[in-house]
Protein backbone atom coordinates (compact mmCIF):
# COMPACT_ATOMS: atom_id res chain seq x y z
CA UNK A 1 0.00 0.00 0.00
CA UNK A 2 2.93 2.51 0.92
CA UNK A 3 4.73 1.66 -2.58
CA UNK A 4 1.20 2.75 -4.70
CA UNK A 5 0.86 5.85 -2.70
CA UNK A 6 4.32 6.56 -3.47
CA UNK A 7 4.22 5.78 -7.20
CA UNK A 8 0.97 7.67 -6.79
CA UNK A 9 3.09 10.95 -5.80
CA UNK A 10 5.34 10.59 -8.11
CA UNK A 11 2.87 10.60 -10.90
CA UNK A 12 1.07 13.16 -9.52
CA UNK A 13 4.01 15.30 -9.01
CA UNK A 14 2.91 15.74 -5.71
CA UNK A 15 6.86 15.67 -4.85
CA UNK A 16 9.61 14.46 -6.40
CA UNK A 17 11.79 10.95 -5.63
CA UNK A 18 14.46 13.25 -3.66
CA UNK A 19 12.04 14.37 -1.45
CA UNK A 20 10.76 10.68 -0.55
CA UNK A 21 12.42 8.22 1.74
CA UNK A 22 10.75 4.84 3.07
CA UNK A 23 11.90 1.93 5.44
CA UNK A 24 11.09 -1.38 5.27
CA UNK A 25 12.63 -4.34 7.16
CA UNK A 26 13.35 -6.57 4.13
CA UNK A 27 16.00 -5.16 2.63
CA UNK A 28 15.57 -7.20 -0.77
CA UNK A 29 12.29 -5.17 -0.92
CA UNK A 30 14.47 -1.94 -0.44
CA UNK A 31 16.13 -2.39 -3.20
CA UNK A 32 13.02 -3.09 -5.40
CA UNK A 33 11.52 0.25 -4.13
CA UNK A 34 14.56 2.24 -5.12
CA UNK A 35 14.49 0.59 -8.17
CA UNK A 36 11.22 1.07 -9.13
CA UNK A 37 10.77 4.41 -8.39
CA UNK A 38 14.28 6.24 -7.60
CA UNK A 39 13.66 7.42 -3.89
CA UNK A 40 16.09 6.59 -1.28
CA UNK A 41 15.37 3.77 1.10
CA UNK A 42 16.40 3.07 5.16
CA UNK A 43 15.85 -0.47 7.56
CA UNK A 44 15.57 2.62 9.82
CA UNK A 45 12.36 3.94 10.58
CA UNK A 46 13.94 6.61 12.83
CA UNK A 47 15.74 7.88 10.49
CA UNK A 48 12.68 8.38 7.93
CA UNK A 49 11.09 10.52 10.80
CA UNK A 50 14.31 12.82 11.55
CA UNK A 51 14.35 13.71 7.88
CA UNK A 52 10.69 14.26 7.16
CA UNK A 53 7.82 16.28 7.68
CA UNK A 54 5.18 14.13 6.88
CA UNK A 55 4.91 10.20 7.99
CA UNK A 56 2.99 7.63 6.37
CA UNK A 57 2.43 4.45 8.64
CA UNK A 58 2.31 1.73 6.23
CA UNK A 59 1.96 -0.97 8.58
CA UNK A 60 -0.25 -3.75 10.09
CA UNK A 61 -2.38 -3.22 12.94
CA UNK A 62 -0.19 -5.77 15.52
CA UNK A 63 2.90 -3.89 15.06
CA UNK A 64 1.78 -0.24 15.25
CA UNK A 65 2.42 -0.01 19.03
CA UNK A 66 6.03 -1.18 18.83
CA UNK A 67 6.73 1.41 16.00
CA UNK A 68 5.01 4.21 17.49
CA UNK A 69 7.36 3.67 20.90
CA UNK A 70 10.22 3.55 18.31
CA UNK A 71 9.30 6.55 16.86
CA UNK A 72 7.96 8.64 19.85
CA UNK A 73 10.98 10.62 20.32
CA UNK A 74 11.73 11.96 16.90
CA UNK A 75 7.82 12.76 16.63
CA UNK A 76 7.50 16.61 16.75
CA UNK A 77 4.70 19.12 16.16
CA UNK A 78 5.87 19.31 12.63
CA UNK A 79 5.34 16.41 11.80
CA UNK A 80 2.10 15.29 10.28
CA UNK A 81 1.41 11.26 10.84
CA UNK A 82 -0.71 9.63 8.55
CA UNK A 83 -1.97 6.03 9.41
CA UNK A 84 -2.76 3.32 7.72
CA UNK A 85 -3.43 0.79 10.10
CA UNK A 86 -6.66 -1.05 9.65
CA UNK A 87 -9.06 -0.37 12.81
CA UNK A 88 -6.03 1.95 14.85
CA UNK A 89 -7.88 4.90 16.27
CA UNK A 90 -6.12 8.25 16.07
CA UNK A 91 -6.28 8.43 20.03
CA UNK A 92 -4.62 5.69 20.36
CA UNK A 93 -1.55 7.55 18.28
CA UNK A 94 -1.72 10.61 19.63
CA UNK A 95 -1.48 8.61 23.35
CA UNK A 96 1.75 6.93 22.37
CA UNK A 97 3.56 9.91 20.23
CA UNK A 98 2.07 12.93 23.13
CA UNK A 99 3.52 15.44 21.08
CA UNK A 100 0.36 17.38 20.29
CA UNK A 101 1.22 15.58 17.19
CA UNK A 102 -1.30 15.96 13.74
CA UNK A 103 -2.28 12.64 12.98
CA UNK A 104 -4.93 11.34 9.80
CA UNK A 105 -6.29 7.94 9.75
CA UNK A 106 -6.89 6.78 6.47
CA UNK A 107 -8.45 3.43 5.60
CA UNK A 108 -7.29 2.67 1.47
CA UNK A 109 -8.22 -0.59 0.04
CA UNK A 110 -5.70 -2.81 -2.42
CA UNK A 111 -6.50 -1.57 -5.75
CA UNK A 112 -4.90 1.91 -5.22
CA UNK A 113 -2.18 -0.44 -6.40
CA UNK A 114 -3.54 -0.27 -10.21
CA UNK A 115 -5.15 3.65 -9.77
CA UNK A 116 -8.43 2.67 -8.77
CA UNK A 117 -8.81 2.61 -5.30
CA UNK A 118 -11.76 3.44 -2.44
CA UNK A 119 -10.38 5.31 0.73
CA UNK A 120 -12.11 7.04 3.46
CA UNK A 121 -10.34 9.43 6.02
CA UNK A 122 -10.81 11.51 8.92
CA UNK A 123 -9.00 13.88 11.03
CA UNK A 124 -7.63 13.68 14.65
CA UNK A 125 -7.66 16.04 17.00
CA UNK A 126 -4.93 18.91 16.07
CA UNK A 127 -5.17 17.80 12.36
CA UNK A 128 -5.58 21.17 10.34
CA UNK A 129 -8.11 21.56 7.40
CA UNK A 130 -5.17 21.54 5.49
CA UNK A 131 -3.93 18.49 6.36
CA UNK A 132 -6.80 16.51 5.69
CA UNK A 133 -7.01 18.85 1.92
CA UNK A 134 -3.25 17.41 1.85
CA UNK A 135 -4.02 14.05 2.33
CA UNK A 136 -7.03 14.08 0.20
CA UNK A 137 -4.52 15.21 -2.40
CA UNK A 138 -2.45 12.05 -1.95
CA UNK A 139 -5.21 9.48 -2.01
CA UNK A 140 -6.86 10.79 -5.17
CA UNK A 141 -3.96 10.13 -7.04
CA UNK A 142 -4.38 6.44 -6.36
CA UNK A 143 -8.29 6.63 -6.73
CA UNK A 144 -11.14 8.20 -4.75
CA UNK A 145 -10.62 9.32 -1.08
CA UNK A 146 -13.66 10.50 1.28
CA UNK A 147 -13.23 12.89 4.78
CA UNK A 148 -15.53 10.94 7.21
CA UNK A 149 -16.28 11.21 11.52
CA UNK A 150 -13.79 8.53 12.30
CA UNK A 151 -16.34 6.58 13.33
CA UNK A 152 -17.19 5.43 10.01
CA UNK A 153 -13.95 4.63 9.09
CA UNK A 154 -14.63 1.04 10.33
CA UNK A 155 -17.58 0.81 8.04
CA UNK A 156 -15.10 1.96 5.27
CA UNK A 157 -12.96 -1.22 6.26
CA UNK A 158 -16.13 -3.60 5.92
CA UNK A 159 -16.94 -2.13 2.50
CA UNK A 160 -14.68 -0.90 0.39
CA UNK A 161 -11.42 -2.40 2.60
CA UNK A 162 -12.37 -5.91 2.60
CA UNK A 163 -14.69 -5.22 -0.55
CA UNK A 164 -11.85 -6.66 -3.21
CA UNK A 165 -12.09 -10.09 -1.88
CA UNK A 166 -15.66 -10.23 -1.80
CA UNK A 167 -15.35 -8.94 -5.62
CA UNK A 168 -12.66 -11.38 -6.65
CA UNK A 169 -14.96 -14.74 -5.38
CA UNK A 170 -17.87 -12.89 -7.41
CA UNK A 171 -15.44 -12.76 -10.41
CA UNK A 172 -14.05 -16.47 -9.73
CA UNK A 173 -17.60 -17.87 -9.41
CA UNK A 174 -18.79 -16.28 -12.30
CA UNK A 175 -15.97 -17.53 -14.50
CA UNK A 176 -16.87 -21.38 -12.43
CA UNK A 177 -19.96 -20.65 -14.18
CA UNK A 178 -18.73 -19.95 -17.43
CA UNK A 179 -16.33 -23.19 -16.85
CA UNK A 180 -19.27 -25.55 -16.11
CA UNK A 181 -21.31 -24.26 -19.61
CA UNK A 182 -18.29 -24.96 -21.55
CA UNK A 183 -15.93 -21.68 -21.79
CA UNK A 184 -12.07 -22.25 -21.19
CA UNK A 185 -10.85 -21.30 -17.47
CA UNK A 186 -8.45 -18.09 -19.03
CA UNK A 187 -11.43 -16.71 -21.66
CA UNK A 188 -14.23 -17.25 -18.87
CA UNK A 189 -12.03 -15.47 -16.25
CA UNK A 190 -11.41 -12.67 -18.29
CA UNK A 191 -15.12 -11.92 -19.41
CA UNK A 192 -16.12 -12.60 -15.55
CA UNK A 193 -13.63 -10.07 -14.52
CA UNK A 194 -14.23 -7.66 -18.09
CA UNK A 195 -17.90 -7.11 -17.14
CA UNK A 196 -17.34 -6.69 -13.41
CA UNK A 197 -14.99 -3.68 -14.59
CA UNK A 198 -17.96 -2.57 -17.33
CA UNK A 199 -19.91 -2.46 -14.94
CA UNK A 200 -18.55 -0.86 -12.17
CA UNK A 201 -17.90 2.10 -15.24
CA UNK A 202 -21.66 2.27 -16.19
CA UNK A 203 -22.32 2.84 -12.66
CA UNK A 204 -19.65 5.62 -11.49
CA UNK A 205 -19.85 7.29 -14.67
CA UNK A 206 -23.49 7.23 -16.10
CA UNK A 207 -25.47 8.34 -12.90
CA UNK A 208 -27.92 5.76 -13.62
CA UNK A 209 -29.80 4.02 -10.50
CA UNK A 210 -28.67 0.44 -9.37
CA UNK A 211 -32.01 -0.68 -10.44
CA UNK A 212 -32.78 0.77 -13.23
CA UNK A 213 -29.28 -0.36 -14.81
CA UNK A 214 -30.60 -4.01 -13.66
CA UNK A 215 -33.65 -3.62 -15.51
CA UNK A 216 -31.88 -2.44 -18.98
CA UNK A 217 -29.81 -5.82 -18.67
CA UNK A 218 -33.21 -7.70 -17.45
CA UNK A 219 -35.70 -8.33 -20.38
CA UNK A 220 -39.30 -9.97 -19.55
CA UNK A 221 -38.93 -13.61 -19.50
CA UNK A 222 -35.32 -13.89 -21.03
CA UNK A 223 -31.95 -15.21 -19.45
CA UNK A 224 -30.90 -12.22 -17.40
CA UNK A 225 -34.04 -12.45 -14.88
CA UNK A 226 -33.68 -15.94 -15.24
CA UNK A 227 -30.45 -15.76 -13.35
CA UNK A 228 -31.07 -12.60 -10.73
CA UNK A 229 -34.16 -15.33 -9.83
CA UNK A 230 -31.40 -17.94 -9.40
CA UNK A 231 -29.07 -15.27 -7.20
CA UNK A 232 -32.18 -14.23 -4.93
CA UNK A 233 -32.61 -17.61 -4.23
CA UNK A 234 -29.37 -18.42 -3.44
CA UNK A 235 -29.42 -15.03 -0.71
CA UNK A 236 -26.42 -13.29 -2.36
CA UNK A 237 -27.67 -9.78 -0.91
CA UNK A 238 -27.96 -10.92 2.00
CA UNK A 239 -24.78 -12.78 2.05
CA UNK A 240 -23.24 -9.74 0.53
CA UNK A 241 -24.91 -7.45 3.59
CA UNK A 242 -23.72 -9.90 6.25
CA UNK A 243 -19.70 -9.94 5.03
CA UNK A 244 -20.09 -6.07 5.39
CA UNK A 245 -21.66 -6.13 8.58
CA UNK A 246 -19.37 -8.88 9.78
CA UNK A 247 -15.98 -7.14 9.10
CA UNK A 248 -17.34 -3.49 10.09
CA UNK A 249 -18.05 -5.24 13.83
CA UNK A 250 -14.38 -6.98 13.47
CA UNK A 251 -12.30 -3.53 12.86
CA UNK A 252 -14.66 -1.87 15.94
CA UNK A 253 -13.65 -4.87 17.83
CA UNK A 254 -9.95 -4.17 17.01
CA UNK A 255 -10.33 -0.54 17.65
CA UNK A 256 -11.35 -1.22 21.17
CA UNK A 257 -8.40 -3.27 21.45
CA UNK A 258 -6.13 -0.35 20.65
CA UNK A 259 -8.23 2.52 22.55
CA UNK A 260 -6.75 4.45 25.64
Amino acid sequence: MGEALIKGILHAKLSTKDTIMASDIDNNRCQILERETGIKTTQENNKVASCSDILVLATKPNTIGHILEELKNEITVRHLVVSIAAGIPTGFIESILNRNCRVIRVMPNTPCLVGEGAAGFSLGKNATRDDGVFVCDILKTVGKAYLLEEHLLDAITGLSGSGPAYVYMVIEALSDGGVKMGLPRDMSTTLAAQTVLGAAKMVLESNIHLGKLKDFVSSPGGTTIEGIHALEKGGMRSALIDAVEAATKKSKKLGRTFSK
